[in-house]
């Protein structure tokens, strides 16, 4: 199956019965730009920094396209307004963040290992909820916690529990953990309220896999910067190094197109996540074997 959000994203909005015609056509534009982007993406034949920053070229070029000279020139209000639950922007960072998971730009990642990366839900708690004593001789009740994420690497995990070593059918429970090592919120414009759940999202994802790394990728800045040691978030990338447009510009043509011109998404910045990722991939998270020579558990 194709891992394609932002298409879906596109496609979704088509489909809205609220969209007029006109807003129809500028979104099969979009999709024709798509197209174009995600074939110059997938042809690219570099390794490392320098397919990172082509990467980061075309998506520019890209979301130059589709949210500025479409959306902020040519859209009605409604598309104007509604972009963002629409998720026609944020989504194409999703999308983006997929192609960056390639053995050409982390060559670590395990071969013969199909992981989950993408959009999906990711795995929070795991709890039992008997309703008595007698039901510990039943099929147990097991409640699995999960939340959608912007983004994971990580894999599905399969369980099965009984009260009975024989696992007979009656008494047994099985069902799928969609575990996320590394997790990402991507965000268009980052405020206050926004950071606050991200922080108290990595908080749970992390008590569900304790090794696991959470990171916010944002483009405008709508708060003051704050010390991500201070949360269980382990970084905030600010990708066009510049904060949100006043609310009285946000839907004006020349305002947007200052800006996108003077803060386009810093390859650099890509850089530096994708060392983080590549860092982490090739990491050995722990080895209690090694504690005495290390002399410490950590």
């Amino acid at each position: 199956m194709a891992n394609t959000p932002h298409k879906e994203k596109l496609e979704a909005a088509i489909r809205n019965p609220k969209c007029g015609q006109e807003d129809r056509n500028l979104l099969q534009q979009a999709i024709q730009y798509y197209e174009q982007w995600i074939a110059n993406t997938t042809a690219l034949t570099s390794e490392g920094a320098e397919r990172v920053r082509e990467m980061t070229a075309h998506l520019n070029e890209y979301k130059d396209r589709l949210e500025v000279e479409l959306i902020a020139q040519n859209g009605s209000a409604f598309i104007k307004r509604q972009k963002g639950q629409l998720k026609l922007d944020n989504s194409v960072l999703e999308e983006f963040l997929i192609h960056l998971i390639h053995p050409a730009i982390i060559p670590g990642l395990p071969e013969n290992l199909e992981l989950n990366v993408g959009p999906t839900r990711a795995f929070m708690s795991l709890s039992f909820n008997p309703s008595g004593v007698a039901a510990l001789g039943e099929k147990p009740s097991v409640v699995v916690k999960v939340k959608d994420q912007d983004f994971i690497l990580g894999k599905e995990i399969y369980y099965k529990f009984s009260p009975d070593h024989d696992f007979p059918d009656s008494t047994t429970a099985s069902g799928v953990i969609p575990l996320a090592v590394l997790a990402a919120e991507c965000k268009v414009n980052l405020d206050k309220t926004m950071f606050q759940e991200a922080s108290g999202t990595a908080a749970r994802l992390k008590q569900g896999c304790p090794h696991a790394q959470y990171f916010v990728l944002n483009e405008y800045l709508d708060m003051s910067p704050e010390d991500c040691r201070l949360t269980a978030v382990d970084n905030v990338y600010l990708l066009r190094h510049a904060k949100r447009l006043p609310f009285n510009l946000r839907n004006d043509y020349d305002a947007v197109r200052r800006q996108r011109d003077a803060h386009p998404i810093d390859p650099a910045v890509i850089l530096r996540f994708v060392e983080n990722i590549d860092a982490f991939v090739n990491a050995v998270w722990y080895d209690p074997n090694a504690a005495l020579e290390r002399g410490s558990f950590v």
